[in-house]
């Protein structure tokens, strides 16, 4: 198998006609039907059905394709982060969950950066996609968190991905929701007292579990809940309507307007940390990244750091 059979078969699945892919590559008909049929001999499988219009994907094929983008996916990164154009460029990667303390570091960083030509890329994502970003370089650190419930699992699965956990800080488990709210004037909150409301969480995708949640105590059922994906959708939902989220206690500048943090009154601490790849050195601008992370949570009276 080679990535040019790779491409030919992602060309003529997009074009659906190996006449049309052949056309557009600049290739013959034949190299590409031979490259076709050397892959599913190869492989053992039917890639595509002929038809009276061109060719459709079986499902195998549609599989394939699918593990074919990835891998090109992957080479292409390669080759970007390779190429003599880039050498000259910064690049900082960081998968996070959704945690405004990371964004607040990522930026400071991004202004004080004195180059003129950099890639600096955050992504807020699923716990399973931070792991995955990490363990495959994607993302240079990821942070996440680990209580007493999510920590078996999820120290197993950064293990299998080659990665190492840092902790940053720990904090008692607080809700959020508005300073509108029927509950906003509580010193403390019990978990009773939540019953009635909705609660808000993010939305963990195809490889949802309740040891990959972001919010404490997911696995305790609950007859309202709200799957969001995006933290500014959180912080509108939290300001404006009458739902809840569990985190850290850390509020974001944004959030210091119309939302309260109310300690819960089940001891439950989480621990935020960073995850890197045990093979990884962290470059120049990790270290300053992960240096200011550290100031950020320091400076915020509602974390303890490690």
């Amino acid at each position: 198998m080679t990535l040019q059979q790779l491409r030919y078969l992602i060309a003529v699945a997009e074009y659906g006609s190996i006449n049309k892919a052949a056309a557009c590559l600049y290739a013959s008909q034949s190299n590409l039907s031979t490259a076709i049929k050397d892959l599913e001999r190869e492989l053992g499988i039917t890639i595509f059905t002929r038809n009276n219009r061109g060719v459709a994907l079986t499902n195998d094929g549609a599989e394939l394709v699918s593990y074919a983008r990835q891998v090109l996916e992957q080479v292409e990164m390669i080759e970007d982060r390779y190429s003599p154009a880039q050498q000259s460029h910064a690049r900082l990667a960081i998968s996070t969950q959704h945690y405004a303390f990371s964004l607040q570091a990522f930026m400071e960083v991004a202004d004080r950066f004195a180059g003129d030509e950099y890639d600096f890329i955050l992504r807020e994502t699923t716990t399973a996609q931070i792991i995955s970003d990490v363990s495959t370089f994607r993302s240079d650190a990821g942070v996440l968190y680990l209580d007493n419930f999510n920590e078996r699992v999820l120290t197993k699965a950064l293990e299998d991905a080659h990665l190492s956990f840092t902790p940053l800080f720990s904090a008692r488990t607080h809700v959020f929701l508005s300073e509108k709210h029927p509950l906003a004037n509580r010193d403390v909150l019990r978990l009773e007292d939540l019953e009635g409301f909705p609660r808000y969480s993010f939305e963990q995708g195809p490889s949802a579990s309740l040891y990959f949640a972001e919010e404490p105590l997911s696995y305790l059922p609950h007859p309202k809940n709200i799957r969001i994906t995006d933290r500014g959708t959180l912080t509108n939902l939290l300001t404006n309507h009458s739902g809840y989220t569990l985190s850290t206690g850390v509020l974001s500048e944004e959030m210091h307007s119309g939302i309260a943090s109310i300690p819960l009154e089940d001891e439950i601490t989480m621990t935020v940390g960073y995850v890197m790849h045990t093979q990884r050195k962290p470059s120049e601008l990790l270290r300053a990244y992960l240096g200011v992370l550290e100031n950020v949570i320091r400076e915020n009276p509602s974390v303890q750091s490690q």
